[in-house]
């Protein structure tokens, strides 16, 4: 299946700079450029797979965001480059890594933020009882200035289905509570304007609870707070999993017994929760694309199969029976990169 429109190019592959959205095979050797226009899937020549399937399959083991089903991956490189890989889906794993170093640098942030904050309020104070203009009470309450101004500032913004904007201090924050649900996702969320408490569900309760953790995760955390939170994840086994179980039970009291809320989890869970939430939003995101991805994969290996055994050279089919299991069975090891294999002589 061929077409006729521009099939773009990228700078990810090295011995395959075409194309914007690859498929490959690894088990079969296959490699497919798929248009963006027409969405039709392009064979390779045969001559020019052998590397590219190979890069194909260890960034695809790199790519953080990424989604299977049965037959098919889907993976996004950051440099704009679309994978979708064909065959038994790897191994589900967990891309905390990156989640380190962005709380890391959240934690050192704050830190800045709040110490240069507090350098410019105190010079400023000083500077006013030198010239006799602030009074020895008013620099006892600096502190208190701080804290006030720090409250006043609105730190998140909700829009509801219904309309309008909910705008959140810190105080409300702090109101913010998780309970299970019984829709799919599996919780719903509590937001608390003043003294005005709302439940929202399903898409609302995901997106609010996604805008709402990063703030109150403000100050990030050390390396030893994000290994235990992604030990929490690992541990439930999904991060979908984790989001349903961390909703139950009777924990997070407030003061009156009350159970669910956020502000009282520990560090570690609150980063797990923060992790959870951009894992799934991610997934869903691809999710969308896999099913039509399964139809077109399914008419372009007929077409394939039927190619590649009109066009093989000789002694290529003993080739393709050896090596059919180790590009598929690659460990994760040989993201360092694998050597090249043999091409068959025509």
């Amino acid at each position: 299946m061929f077409c006729r429109k521009p099939l773009g190019a990228n700078e990810v592959i090295e011995s395959f700079p075409v194309g914007r959205r690859l498929a490959f095979d690894s088990a079969r050797g296959r490699l497919w450029v798929v248009c963006r226009k027409c969405e039709r899937w392009n064979l390779s020549p045969l001559e020019e797979r052998w590397e590219a399937v190979e890069d194909c399959e260890r960034i695809f083991r790199d790519t953080r965001i990424r989604v299977s089903t049965e037959n098919i991956g889907l993976a996004r490189h950051p440099e704009g480059l679309t994978l979708v890989r064909v065959g038994a889906p790897l191994r589900p794993e967990f891309a905390a890594w990156r989640y380190g170093d962005q709380f890391g640098r959240r934690k050192r942030r704050a830190i800045l933020y709040g110490t240069a904050g507090i350098a410019v309020f105190g010079g400023i104070v000083i500077g006013g009882a030198a010239a006799g203009i602030l009074s020895g009470a008013m620099l006892s309450q600096s502190g208190n200035l701080i804290n006030l101004w720090v409250n006043a500032r609105t730190m998140v913004k909700l829009r509801p289905d219904s309309g309008g904007v909910i705008k959140l201090k810190r105080q409300d924050l702090l109101g913010t509570r998780l309970r299970p649900s019984d829709d799919e996702l599996g919780f719903k969320v509590q937001v608390r304007k003043r003294r005005k408490k709302v439940w929202y569900e399903g898409e609302q309760a995901h997106r609010f609870a996604g805008a709402i953790l990063p703030k109150m995760n403000s100050m990030g955390g050390n390396r030893a707070a994000v290994q235990d939170a992604v030990g929490m994840i690992e541990t439930a086994g999904h991060p979908e999993q984790y989001l349903t179980a961390i909703a139950e039970g009777d924990r997070f009291t407030d003061r009156k017994g009350v159970p669910g809320y956020v502000n009282k989890m520990p560090t570690p869970t609150k980063l797990a929760l923060e992790m959870a939430l951009h894992e799934e939003q991610e997934r869903r995101a691809l999710e969308g694309e896999l099913w039509l991805l399964e139809r077109a994969w399914e008419e372009a290996e007929e077409i394939a199969d039927i190619s590649d055994n009109l066009l093989l050279p000789e002694g290529a089919e003993e080739f393709l029976e050896e090596h059919r299991g180790k590009a598929a069975a690659t460990p994760a090891s040989a993201a360092a990169g694998p050597p090249s294999r043999p091409r068959p002589n025509p």
